[in-house]
């Protein structure tokens, strides 16, 4: 695999890198101590600036080329997850509770790999601007930098990112020309009906039949109200009601999320849970209040850059392991953000066999690390030559 062969020489350090990062784990915005060790390496490396605490803990660096031109952005995400590490290792993290369990320690480390590289060579035109990101996993950090203004600050006219994808053989580039990934909303339904004995069921207005009919009606929307051609998840993962065997309880609780790839679908789903849940509850004599919850929108790729990404990719993997057609997949992404407001272009790109993201005995594959590094280098010099 042709990597570049000076990113190749410093392979020992990314791990080091990558596994000081993973054993260091922060979540959301606070991202601190990730963001001071990026910075650290950023100074050693010799960039031309940094742009320090952009969204809390946000890092923009900018590496100036040999010549004038315009800039490109790279991203990376920095925060962990939520989740008790259960891999023994050397590096495990050393904060219950908080692990790199989706590969950001990876992500943030290839981006480096490359700063360093570019820093030395700046054998591009114009500008790279090294966008490091906190916050991915649900704080929507990637939207708060753009709403902080770092496209127009930066003068960033295209925007690239990739992410680690278990099951996929190491250094396989998947893509496509479209939707990536999908919206991710969430909904709640809170139904009140009139509590009393279970003994009496009939001087009871029973929140659970209610509840239990909603959650049945909502699976037929995917099925009943859209296009089989659609591509649309709605998943109830929470149902709560009740205290006791003997007492039928005043309230029931649904929870669950939607997962959309455009805005018709979307609009679809929300119209018909309105629906569900008012028809459904009138029947039953109970009430139903929906909250739906907007999340990240869609990550939609723009086809140029795709294209553009694409012949990267081959050129780093070869042809036979790039696929340029991949099925989007229903998970989200807030680097959608950044393509709303920048054309660019996201991908997947296989670590091997491993345990799947997001759970407790993931690991990044750091074997991974010089193939991004050179995917983004070579991003960089393809996009603006001298």
């Amino acid at each position: 695999m042709p990597i570049v062969n000076r990113i190749a020489d410093y392979h020992d350090e990314m791990k080091e890198w990558r596994q000081y990062i993973h054993k260091n784990p922060e979540l959301n915005f606070d991202c601190h101590k990730t963001a001071d060790f990026v910075i650290k390496k950023l100074k050693e490396f010799g960039v031309d600036e940094i742009h320090e605490k952009i969204a809390e803990s946000g890092v923009v660096a900018i590496i100036n080329g040999k010549n004038p031109g315009s800039t490109i952005g790279l991203r990376a995400d920095m925060d962990a997850l939520p989740l008790q590490e259960i891999k023994d290792h050397e590096y495990k993290s050393v904060i219950d509770g908080k692990m790199h369990a989706c590969g950001h320690d990876g992500h943030t480390t290839m981006l480096l790999g490359a700063a360093r590289y570019l820093a030395e060579t700046k054998n591009f035109s114009g500008r790279v601007a090294l966008i490091f990101q906190p916050a991915e996993e649900g704080g929507g950090g990637g939207e708060v930098m753009c709403k902080e203004g770092i496209m127009d600050t930066f003068n960033v006219k295209q925007v690239f990112g990739i992410h680690n994808t278990p099951g996929l053989p190491l250094g396989f580039f998947s893509t496509n020309p479209g939707p990536v990934l999908a919206a991710a909303d969430s909904f709640s339904i809170w139904v009140s009906g009139q509590g009393g004995h279970g003994a009496n069921p009939e001087e009871t207005i029973d929140p659970v039949i209610a509840a239990v009919q909603i959650a049945q009606a909502i699976q037929t929307i995917s099925s009943r109200n859209l296009s089989a051609l659609d591509s649309v998840v709605i998943s109830i993962t929470q149902i709560h009601t009740g205290t006791i065997n003997n007492i039928v309880p005043g309230e029931a609780f649904i929870n669950g999320t939607v997962r959309t790839l455009n805005k018709s679908s979307q609009r679809t789903v929300v119209k018909r849970l309105k629906e569900i849940c008012a028809g459904t509850a009138q029947a039953f004599g109970a009430k139903a209040d929906l909250e739906y919850e907007y999340g990240y929108p869609p990550t939609v790729n723009h086809p140029k850059e795709t294209a553009f990404a694409v012949e990267v990719a081959a050129e780093i993997s070869g042809d036979v392991n790039v696929d340029s057609e991949a099925p989007p997949i229903m998970a989200a992404e807030d680097f959608a953000y950044m393509l709303e407001e920048r054309p660019g272009a996201y991908l997947n790109v296989g670590q091997g066999d491993s345990a799947a993201l997001h759970n407790p005995e993931y690991d990044f594959n750091d074997e991974l690390s010089p193939i991004g590094a050179s995917f983004f280098v070579k991003l960089v010099e393809k996009a603006q030559p001298l």
